[in-house]
């Protein structure tokens, strides 16, 4: 029976009378989905009201009660980990919710206190942090600048006091009248021996030395050599004189020494005197801060600041210095008196902004010096006590942001570092100490990217406990349509938008069903169709009319979609013009109209695409030549794999299966991936094992088990639309259609023409629950099922499938076997000659 089938399918082509086999038999009207399921329509008049004028406006998050309730939970309570990750698809209010949410709880935070960063003076390169109580940073920093004033204006003139002088003075006369006491009798003992002690120059210094008296005078060596040249002093009194003075060189040594040791102790008294005196002023002016500022910390500074200035700043002020810069107080954090709980939006969280910076100066004479003043708080410090609100892509993409970010909240301390600390050429870097933190972070992503840190981050699920999952979508029903309605109204006011007709509410949320890929279900993710909204006032106003209607909507949503498919228009072209090989009528063997999708933005579009296969005697199996040309995803690639599971499923052979088949994707040069075209390829596989043609004026979508079930996928919508389209173009001949699974029924919302096109019977949906009933649709032939003895009934599609298949094995198993006699016989035939 099938042979002669085979025949006459072996023509490319058919007539329209047998493209359409099988019509009317029952099978095809069976498998039609009816009109009414191809789209939801909304009722206007079951709204309740002629425009949004007559709508409360929705101020609340639609939808969202879930995902609200986790986002109250963790902004209130205050425990270890319970930072919280928002989740959810972008478009659905996600940053607008926690806004919305955190005006109107106004959560209570736990206060943070005031820190500040001061010079550390026992390591110059530790900045010292003090803590202090919320709202006292400033004016601490403020008082610690008028005792600096004090130090520069007003220390210098009180250490100039007249008590002061006269105790110095007191103290001077003591160490003339001890070093009088020293240096008399010695100077009497010279006098005695005519000698005498005189200050002489030697070289730029001015030593003390012992000089001969002559006439009663100091006679220093010069005079002496002139006394000789002149014959008043011979030789041998001048070498009468040397010996004199050696006699008192080592007494001399002595007596230099101990006037030495007097005046050092004199400058020490002098400088201890001005120190005493300095520490006491710089303590009376430093006691009201002490008193206002109560602190151990605090007071630890000020004794060291004070010291500073005594031992060192009192010179530099001298010198013409000014030392004052280090004793400066830097109020990384500072509190007004009323501020309330901080909530910080970090829009660039890069690992500087949310750790804080530390700034260098660039020295004229080359190099960089950095120090306490330089220290700037990033936003986690400026979160401290309430809330730090991240996108966690973006903070994934920021080099070290992440790991920072991780560390900070596991250790509970933030570390400010340098961002050319590493750097070789920089030298030594502050290292300020740790801050303690209590600050409660919000990241914000998507699903995909919340499983990529729960399993590639130890730390992700013990810092990250509470999870705020917003949902993409929720029931379609009146309360829902009200809650547009709800929404529209709340942007017209807000935006002074012309007020939208129930028509145009109703568009709107028809097309939120369409978004949401379920005529059972609406969209949340507002922020498109806000847009939508936008743009269809835009017309409303540019067109002058008053009240936004169904008509702008529609258009809204036409000319959005013309914006972004120009590579769907050029794809269609190429088919028009015989480019791109797609066949919408007639039948062939091994070939068959799979539908894929392509994402311009937020939009899809849908395209059919060209697969055929062959198949012959060979042990290589199916072949996927997408993978083999590693063109081929792992998902592509794992349907391709299941399609061989079904195929040994269908073909119930005592033999092994003995062919070789390939299957491609024809005409398409960039990656595959995704299974929604493997009840197809199956389709084609088995036209190609039978020789029986497929019907060209058909595309199917549909993923397969390895029992024949066909299983849902996505974007079932916008597929039937792109083979509608290519269809159209060529003019619909009425037998035209597509083939989806059953269970995605619920998510069709088509376009009006398509379902216009329905309805005139010039286009058709067919949902199939089995491969069996794709073959019936694609074929017109009984596919069949299998007996108690696993054996199909002769005449059936896969009775031929197993027959073609065991004259494959029959090939494969008699070669061998053939070789072998020809061999034998040419041997025999030479032995006779």
């Amino acid at each position: 029976m099938f042979g002669s089938k085979r025949d006459a399918y072996r023509e490319f082509e058919m007539s329209e009378g047998e493209a359409a086999i099988g019509a009317g038999s029952g099978v095809q009207a069976a498998l039609r989905v009816p009109c009414e399921k191809l789209r939801w329509r909304c009722g206007e008049a079951d709204l309740g009201f002629q425009s949004t004028e007559q709508v409360e406006p929705l101020p609340g998050i639609i939808g969202q009660d879930d995902a609200v309730d986790a986002l109250r939970f963790g902004l209130e309570i205050y425990a270890p980990g319970q930072n919280i990750f928002v989740r959810g698809l972008t478009g659905t209010g996600r940053m607008t919710s926690l806004s919305r949410l955190l005006q109107e709880i106004q959560p209570d935070c736990a206060l943070g206190s005031d820190f500040c960063y001061v010079h550390g003076f026992d390591r110059p390169d530790r900045p010292r942090l003090l803590t202090l109580p919320r709202g006292r940073a400033k004016a601490f920093a403020s008082r610690i600048d008028e005792l600096i004033g004090f130090i520069r204006n007003e220390l210098g003139p009180a250490l100039s006091s007249d008590a002061l002088q006269a105790r110095r003075e007191f103290l001077e006369e003591l160490i003339q009248e001890r070093s009088k006491q020293i240096a008399q009798p010695f100077e009497e003992e010279l006098r005695a021996s005519q000698l005498t002690m005189a200050n002489v120059q030697v070289g730029s210094n001015i030593q003390p030395a012992m000089l001969p008296l002559i006439d009663g005078e100091p006679a220093p060596p010069e005079k002496l050599e002139q006394l000789r040249r002149k014959g008043a002093l011979d030789d041998a009194a001048i070498e009468q004189i040397q010996e004199r003075i050696k006699t008192f060189s080592k007494r001399l040594q002595e007596v230099s020494q101990e006037l030495q040791e007097i005046q050092n102790e004199h400058a020490r008294e002098v400088r201890g005197l001005y120190q005493g005196a300095a520490r006491e002023i710089l303590g009376n002016a430093a006691r009201p801060i002490r008193e206002e500022h109560s602190s151990e910390d605090i007071s630890r500074f000020l004794d060291e600041l004070i010291t500073d200035v005594v031992e060192r700043g009192l010179d530099e002020l001298k010198a013409g210095n000014d030392p004052t810069r280090l004793y400066r107080v830097n109020p990384i954090l500072a509190h007004g008196p009323d501020e309330p709980c901080p909530i910080i939006v970090e829009n660039t969280p890069t690992m500087s902004n949310l750790l804080g910076t530390i700034d260098r100066q660039i020295l004229p004479q080359g190099g960089s010096i950095s120090d306490h003043t330089m220290i700037n708080a990033g936003s986690l410090l400026r979160a401290e006590g309430g809330y730090l609100i991240l996108d966690a892509r973006d903070v994934l993409s920021e080099p070290g942001a992440w790991k920072a970010l991780v560390r900070t909240l596991r250790t509970e301390k933030l570390e400010i570092i340098s961002p050319d600390s590493a750097l070789p050429w920089v030298g030594r870097s502050l290292k300020p100490e740790p801050i303690s933190l209590q600050v409660k972070v919000i990241l914000i992503g998507d699903p995909g990217l919340y499983h990529l840190l729960d399993g590639h981050d130890a730390d992700f699920s013990n810092l990250f406990k509470v999870l705020a999952d917003f949902d993409s979508s929720i029931e379609r029903c009146p309360e829902g349509i009200q809650r547009y309605a709800g929404v529209l109204a709340r942007i017209a006011a807000e935006e002074g938008l012309p007020h939208f007709e129930s028509g145009a509410v109703a568009a709107l949320a028809e097309h939120g069903a369409r978004i949401a890929a379920r005529n059972d279900r609406l969209t949340t993710r507002f922020g498109r169709l806000v847009d939508l909204a936008r743009e269809a006032a835009f017309l409303t106003r540019k067109r002058g009319a008053p009240r936004v209607s169904a008509e702008f909507v529609r258009d809204a949503i036409r000319l959005n979609k013309r914006r972004g498919d120009l590579p769907a228009r050029r794809f269609r072209e190429m088919v028009a013009e015989g480019t791109i090989r797609i066949q919408t009528s007639g039948s062939a063997v091994g070939q068959v109209n799979g539908l894929a999708v392509m994402s311009a933005g937020p939009l899809t579009y849908g395209f059919p695409s060209r697969i055929t296969s062959t198949i012959g005697p060979g042990s290589a199996g199916a072949i996927n030549i997408e993978r083999e040309s590693q063109l081929s995803g792992a998902i592509h690639t794992k349907g391709f794999y299941i399609l061989g599971g079904l195929l040994r499923y269908l073909l119930r052979t005592k033999h092994p299966l003995a062919f070789s088949a390939s299957v491609a994707f024809e005409q398409s040069y960039g990656g595959i991936d995704g299974d929604s075209a493997s009840g197809a390829e199956i389709c084609c596989l088995l036209s190609a094992l039978t020789e029986i043609p497929l019907r060209q004026d058909l595309a199917m979508t549909g993923a397969i088990d390895q029992h024949g079930h066909i299983q849902p996928i996505g974007a079932a919508t916008e597929k039937i639309e792109g083979f509608f389209d290519t269809c159209s173009d060529g003019g619909l001949t009425g037998t035209q259609g597509v083939i989806i699974p059953a269970s995605n029924v619920r998510n069709l919302m088509l376009r009006e023409d398509v379902v216009e096109a329905c309805r005139d019977g010039r286009f058709s949906v067919y949902a199939v629950d089995t491969i069996h009933q794709a073959l019936a649709l694609f074929t017109g032939c009984e596919v069949g099922e299998p007996d108690e003895e696993d054996e199909y009934a002769e005449g059936t599609l896969l009775f031929e499938a197993v027959s073609r298949a065991y004259e494959y094995w029959a090939m494969a198993a008699i070669a061998p076997h053939a070789a072998v006699i020809e061999e034998e016989e040419e041997e025999e035939g030479a032995a006779e000659a």
